[in-house]
């Protein structure tokens, strides 16, 4: 009986042993289970923050990049900054200035450019239908300057037919006077503009050659920098004189146009009062 208790306290005994020592394999296999997911977290973090310093080293190199796609009016303003206010801002008065007066011109030389040809055929019915009177009321209620000159030359028709010319060449000239109304502000911008552009680049150089003098040696990235800010205002004062050149040239064509219109008008006027008064 004893031997059967201590067999079965041998067997409880292994029995226990064996299912601790099966429970401490269980865990310590969990634990490595769970370092092993714990290692795979730690791989799939460490990848997810190199993915994300990836990301803002992208982030970064895209800013660096930004500064090469910058629009045209970003560029603008830097380049008009670096060039100095001070010559700049006056170049820029002179562009402003200029194109509003030749915005005003084209608009006035259009609407002072008038059909001569239709302009003759109603003179024409009109002196044959009601006389001078008639004639005039239609030249009055015309715009431009050649219905001006014909009825300036048509308000002198009792005086004969030379006055009528000498009425039509003198006011042709007050006509022309006014189609050039501010062409002189014009011209002068196209010549200041890059004349101010000029002595800012001469005063950039002069600073220029100051530090350098100050410095005691001659630095190249001191020198470039210098030169570069003196010459923004050179290319400033170029660009603007382009631009006013180009409307400068259209607007003396117009009136050109304009001019001869009213020369070969007038001499079809003539011809047109001579007929009707013989």
């Amino acid at each position: 009986m004893k031997k059967l208790l201590t067999l079965l306290m041998l067997a409880g005994a292994f029995t226990f042993t064996t299912v601790q020592v099966y429970a401490q394999d269980s865990t310590a296999t969990d634990t490595t289970v769970v370092d092993d997911s714990f290692a795979d977290d730690s791989f799939a973090n460490d990848a997810a923050e190199d993915t994300s310093t990836d990301s803002v080293a992208a982030i970064e190199d895209a800013e660096e990049e930004a500064p090469a796609n910058e629009g045209f009016h970003s560029v603008v303003k830097k380049q008009f900054l670096a060039g100095g206010p001070e010559f700049m801002g006056i170049v820029l008065i002179c562009l402003i200035l200029g194109l509003a007066i030749s915005i005003e011109r084209i608009i006035t030389l259009n609407l002072s450019t008038t059909n001569t040809k239709k302009l003759l055929e109603d003179v024409e019915n009109a002196l044959s239908s009601g006389g001078v009177d008639a004639a005039k009321e239609v030249t009055r209620n015309t715009r431009g300057p050649v219905a001006s000159i014909f009825t300036q030359g048509m308000m002198r028709m009792d005086e004969g037919i030379e006055m009528v010319e000498k009425s039509i060449i003198a006011y042709g000239s007050v006509e022309m006077g006014r189609l050039e109304k501010g062409m002189v502000w014009i011209s002068l911008f196209i010549s200041l503009a890059p004349m101010l552009g000029f002595m800012g680049t001469v005063i950039g150089m002069i600073e220029a050659f100051d530090a350098i003098a100050e410095a005691g040696d001659v630095n190249p990235a001191l020198v470039a920098n210098g030169i570069k800010v003196a010459l923004l205002t050179t290319v400033g004062g170029l660009i603007v004189a382009v631009i006013l050149q180009l409307f400068y040239n259209y607007l003396v064509a117009k009136i050109d146009s304009i001019v001869n219109s009213m020369e070969d008008a007038s001499i079809s006027l003539v011809d047109i009062l001579v007929k009707n008064k013989g």
